[in-house]
């Protein structure tokens, strides 16, 4: 346990060394300040048309962001659709179905890469490549466009702009997420990880058999998918393929690029707004939740199952987790996925203890704010900030400011509606699926965990995670469909409101801070915010919660399965 306990000790530590200069890096290149790469921005600047000195309304801003997602949509479902008909598919493989292709298409460009399917025996290298790939990208630069965009709306001051989507996306892909890929997929490489367009591999078993292993562009698929807090594996099995996660170092290596974004978006906000000690406050609150959740799911994969005979010796819950990873890095990593929206595994959720599943599943409930995914992390819990200023106005008497910006009721409004997007993407597409019967059938388990996987999956969905309990078989019509649509619920009913309050507090004056100001970078804050997240999210879903797996655990410690 002392090894274990050092080891997390050391992920956050180096975690931490690393996402610090990374978020004042980000924030010049936010700033148009980054130019060691503008010999390659200037053309594609010309060549698209963009004026980057040129801001947009948060109107425009969010109908920019909308039409090129919408555009790489259609893109990708052709790709997908029509992959049996293009090059670069070595094997054949035929194309996928509409509802298939729909659901894939959405998954990618919502930055949520759930995966109805195995990656090596459905995707072609071209779908992969020029497909997801893209997509990756793309889908992390322009939640990372958003925390800029919000940062420069409480930053500015009577501006009826709040920057230029395409100026914000071009920089992060180009400054960021490109440079820190090449790195990482050269790193996962040397780890052993194949990078070939070759197909696969003949081995020879121990006993003599022939075996065909897959191979193809893993490693650089790989590295973006950590980087951008995408997630969709290569291979059918993610993270806890050998050729996905050679290493222990490979391992580490993977979460801190799972992380190392999101977590620097809290030091870039504090640079764009000038004020640290905010950015700080916002880590504070992120890594105390983080902290949290670790140590629950921690605690509870080392115990054993309780229908274990009891001279069993156990070293704790190894049931979907590899020996060479054991329960602290498969409990680490089951937290960091499902803290950042990123949906990767080196374990079997589906095995985990149900309360383990549940803390993991109730990471995704929170909207996705510990942390969360690239960008959108940070503004996920900048919401939770408004409602917690307003909550703290109404108990000292006072309107609520933030950042010197008075939060009234159009912004509480919009906050207060992004507070239904998980209850109608998790509870209500959940509730739908049972009652339609559909849905239902495709549950493996009987019990409460079946009902813990279904409820996970749109979870997953809505909180654009991308994770799941294998159990339940979604490649039918009707998951496809209802989890592409909590996929959209999630990811844009939060950026929209968000976008529109930026916009409406960039014209706003600012407020010298007075002896009634009520601090939101102190201990006092800090404790608040973390309070709002539980009870928010306590208050939503602890019923369901205590018919899923808190029901599963009270019946095993009874002795009872289902």
């Amino acid at each position: 346990m002392a090894t274990d306990l050092i080891q997390f000790a050391l992920y956050g530590a180096v975690l931490v060394a690393l996402a610090m200069p990374l978020g004042a890096y980000m924030a010049r290149v936010f700033a148009g300040e980054a130019g060691f790469l503008r010999f390659i921005e200037r053309p594609i600047f010309a060549l698209a048309g963009i004026k980057p000195e040129q801001g947009q309304h948060w109107s425009a801003y969010a109908l920019a962001l909308v039409a090129f997602n919408a555009a790489g949509f259609v893109l990708l479902f052709l790709i997908l659709k029509f992959q049996d008909l293009l090059p670069g598919n070595p094997l054949g493989l035929p194309g996928l179905s509409g509802q298939l292709a729909f659901n894939t298409a959405i998954s990618f460009v919502t930055n949520t890469n759930w995966q109805s399917y195995g990656g090596e025996t459905t995707m072609s290298y071209l779908s992969q490549m020029a497909g997801l790939t893209t997509q990756n990208f793309v889908s992390a630069s322009t939640g990372m466009a958003v925390a800029a965009a919000v940062a420069r709306g409480l930053a500015s001051r009577q501006l009826k702009t709040i920057g230029n989507f395409w100026a914000d996306m071009v920089r992060a892909t180009l400054y960021v997420l490109i440079p820190l890929s090449v790195v990482l997929a050269l790193l996962l490489v040397w780890q052993g990880l194949p990078q070939t367009l070759d197909t696969s591999l003949a081995a020879t078993t121990l006993e003599g058999g022939q075996q065909t292993i897959a191979i193809g562009p893993v490693a650089s698929q790989l590295a973006i998918k950590q980087l951008g807090t995408n997630g969709g594996g290569f291979f059918n099995v993610n993270s806890a393929h050998p050729f996905e996660n050679p290493t222990a170092i490979a391992n580490f290596l993977e979460m801190l690029a799972i992380l190392v974004i999101p977590v620097a978006f809290c030091f870039t906000f504090g640079r764009m707004v000038g004020d640290k000690k905010q950015g700080r406050a916002l880590f504070a609150a992120m890594g105390i939740m983080f902290v949290i959740g670790l140590g629950a799911i921690y605690a509870s994969e080392l115990q054993s199952n309780p229908l274990y005979p009891a001279n069993v010796v156990s070293t704790g819950n190894m049931e979907g987790k590899e020996i060479r990873f054991g329960v602290a890095n498969s409990a680490l990593w089951a937290e960091v996925t499902t803290a950042a929206s990123n949906g990767s595994v080196n374990s079997m959720h589906d095995s985990f203890s149900p309360l383990g599943g549940m803390v993991a599943m109730l990471n995704m409930q929170l909207g996705e704010v510990v942390f969360g995914g690239a960008g959108v992390g940070l503004t996920g819990m900048l919401l939770l900030v408004i409602v917690t200023v307003f909550l703290a106005g109404l108990m000292v008497g006072r309107t609520p400011e933030y950042l010197g910006k008075k939060i009234e009721a159009r912004e509480v409004k919009l906050a207060a509606l992004t507070l239904l997007v998980m209850p109608i993407g998790v509870l209500a597409f959940a509730a739908l699926s049972i009652v339609a019967g559909t849905g239902q059938s495709a549950v493996l388990n009987q019990g409460p965990h079946g009902l813990t996987e279904l409820l996970y999956a749109y979870s997953s969905a809505t909180g654009n995670n991308g994770s799941a309990f294998a159990g339940l078989t979604v490649n039918v019509d009707w998951h496809n469909t209802f989890l592409g649509l909590a996929m959209l619920v999630g990811r844009f009913g939060y950026i929209i409101p968000i976008l529109a309050i930026a916009g409406s507090l960039a014209q706003k004056k600012t407020a010298p801070a007075s002896s009634g100001t009520f601090p939101t970078h102190g201990p006092v804050f800090v404790t608040l915010l973390c309070a709002t997240i539980i009870i928010v999210g306590a208050l939503t879903f602890l019923p369901v919660l205590a018919l899923g797996p808190i029901a599963e655990q009270v019946s095993i410690a009874a002795g009872q399965s289902f």
